[in-house]
């Protein structure tokens, strides 16, 4: 994509909810186990509350540029918040879809992959 910036923090984070359930599923595969184990897991991860936790990972660490778009993504309006969820939660998860969204777009693989890195260890420990 020639300049994701230009995209609605809804559509980045469209994006990114995907790219970070991919990067979830592909650690989780690492180690043989049951399908139904490895959904159960990912959900575990997947979410507002832990996408909202795993911010708090990587928020030192991020350029000015990300943190913006992160900020652009946790601001945005957005419909109806689950009820797991607080408001608060909910839009932080949010911002933290709209930068993984913006980073796969932009091709910028390497540095999305050291950033789930960063969380991925983060929730291990």
């Amino acid at each position: 994509m020639e300049n994701p910036k230009l995209l609605s923090p809804s559509t980045l984070a469209f994006v990114g909810d995907a790219v970070y359930g991919v990067l979830v599923r592909a650690k989780l595969a690492e180690v043989e186990r049951p399908v139904g184990e490895l959904h159960k897991r990912s959900v575990e991860y997947v979410n507002a509350n832990a996408q909202s936790s795993a911010f708090e990972l990587i928020k030192d660490c991020l350029t000015e540029e990300e943190a913006g778009i992160y900020k652009r993504g946790r601001n945005n309006h957005v419909g109806q918040i689950p009820k797991n969820a607080t408001s608060g939660v909910y839009h932080s998860a949010t911002g933290v879809e709209a930068l993984f969204g913006f980073l796969y777009l932009k091709g910028e693989t390497e540095r999305l992959n050291m950033l789930f890195d960063i969380i991925w260890k983060g929730i291990k420990d």
